[in-house]
């Protein structure tokens, strides 16, 4: 597999939470770690992407959605750690989905392959909020991969003190669901 930057696959990725000990963040540090070297992934913030206005968007996007949309496009593929509120996709994570979803033709997302993972302290592991991510993935026309999938559930047992992944058994399957995007990634890479 190549490992220089040129053929490097681009990955985009966000973490659907603000807080700074979020266990999603997190889970995006460990990704950091254990991707393959042919696998280049940059962390996009979202703490200063305004809630979606459609008024606002009339005036031009703000200077966070542009940096947004602009490091999507750029990217062969977005990976999105989102946790999971009251069962559902909390609204960070949807907000920055809806940013990225206009103007509705030609939006960054249309085509784009999509990775969802998600932490959470419950038993399902973010599901319910991953499930319906994946609907508005529908909208955007873009490539939600559907296996293997990522729940990391109990997340306040698997994480340490700083926020490091320490769960050998999940630290094992980020690795393999990782290769397994990359793979899916340059399924539409090559396309």
């Amino acid at each position: 597999m190549p490992t220089d930057r040129a053929a490097s696959v681009r990955i985009l990725a966000f973490a659907g939470s603000l807080r700074r000990a979020s266990y999603n963040r997190a889970l995006l540090a460990a990704a950091l770690e254990l991707a393959p070297p042919s696998l280049a992934i940059e962390v996009f913030h979202l703490a200063d992407v305004p809630l979606y206005n459609a008024d606002v968007e009339a005036e031009g996007d703000p200077p966070a959605v542009a940096a947004l949309k602009a490091a999507i496009a750029a990217a062969d593929g977005v990976l999105i750690a989102t946790p999971e509120y009251n069962h559902g996709v909390p609204a960070v994570t949807k907000n920055a989905v809806d940013w990225a979803s206009r103007p509705p033709r030609g939006a960054v997302l249309d085509g784009k392959p999509v990775g969802i993972i998600g932490a959470s302290p419950g038993m399902t592991g973010s599901a319910r909020g991953q499930s319906q991510l994946r609907q508005a993935f529908e909208f955007t026309n873009s490539y939600c991969m559907p296996q293997p999938e990522l729940l990391v559930f109990r997340a306040h047992e698997k994480f340490d003190g700083e926020g490091r992944l320490t769960d050998e058994a999940t630290r094992a399957h980020l690795a393999k669901y990782l290769a397994a995007f990359e793979a899916w990634v340059r399924r539409f890479k090559a396309a």
